[in-house]
């Protein structure tokens, strides 16, 4: 489902703002640097933990497919589902690669668009031809995929031991009220992208300096497309710019 802010409004008594030059405080800059190649991006409208469904309306009949349904792949994307083939579902299990025999390990979401968007050698994969479509396939199931992450941290709070964080008062600054303690989500360091993870890296990075002392050269690459590298693992016919 699509949203517009403008749908968002309570009223029509609203006016818009928008300063391109200025960057909000506390952000770095570089985050706020207009774009200068045309990229697919995905806006969560709401609240991210809540499932994003399918809607399917039959008559007067409604019905609702979450985004972990075996259905929600082909129904979103049919050009790429064109059989109506099943797509991800929790209930999926690890299969051994020696022996073929599923395993009793869960199946995670990375794990199986991982394996729908890898290359293979003598074997055609529709997800890879489909263009501009594959880019809103592989951002659509990355949010999918985070959000399957998010869940998992939020209903497992308990194992996580959220109270026995080293960060706590980190918590207690965001919130405000002690007697919440317990109650807030807390991302661990296991998250990629979380503050404590970024914090680690932080700690480690000041770790090295500690230890071999301060770094002399800050060498960066610049990736061109057009290196021979790279254009000659693409198809005939086949862009960079279509194969993220």
């Amino acid at each position: 489902m699509f949203k517009t802010a403008l749908e968002r409004m309570p009223s029509d008594t609203h006016k818009f703002v928008i300063r391109a030059d200025c960057t909000p405080t506390g952000e770095h800059v570089r985050r706020f640097n207009a774009p200068t190649v045309n990229d697919v991006a995905a806006i969560i409208v709401g609240d991210p933990t809540k499932s994003r469904d399918i809607v399917v309306q039959r008559r007067s009949n409604i019905m609702h497919r979450k985004e972990t349904h075996r259905l929600y792949d082909a129904l979103q994307y049919p050009i790429i589902y064109w059989q109506g083939q099943d797509g991800y579902d929790i209930t999926l299990k690890m299969v051994d690669p020696i022996t073929g025999v599923s395993t009793n390990k869960n199946l995670s979401a990375m794990n199986y668009y991982a394996y729908r968007m890898m290359i293979r050698t003598h074997e055609e994969n529709v997800i890879l031809k489909c263009r501009r479509l594959f880019q809103q396939f592989a951002v659509d199931m990355y949010v999918k995929v985070e959000t399957e992450r998010l869940a998992f941290i939020r209903f497992n709070q308990a194992k996580l031991r959220s109270e026995d964080y080293i960060h706590l008062r980190d918590a207690i600054h965001s919130d405000g009220d002690v007697q919440n303690i317990g109650r807030l989500t807390i991302l661990p360091s296991t998250y990629i992208g979380s503050p404590r993870h970024m914090h680690e890296y932080a700690q480690d990075a000041m770790t090295y300096v500690r230890n071999y002392g301060t770094p002399d050269l800050f060498i960066t690459v610049t990736c061109n497309p057009k290196w021979t590298e790279i254009e000659r693992e693409l198809e005939p016919g086949q862009k960079t710019a279509r194969s993220p």
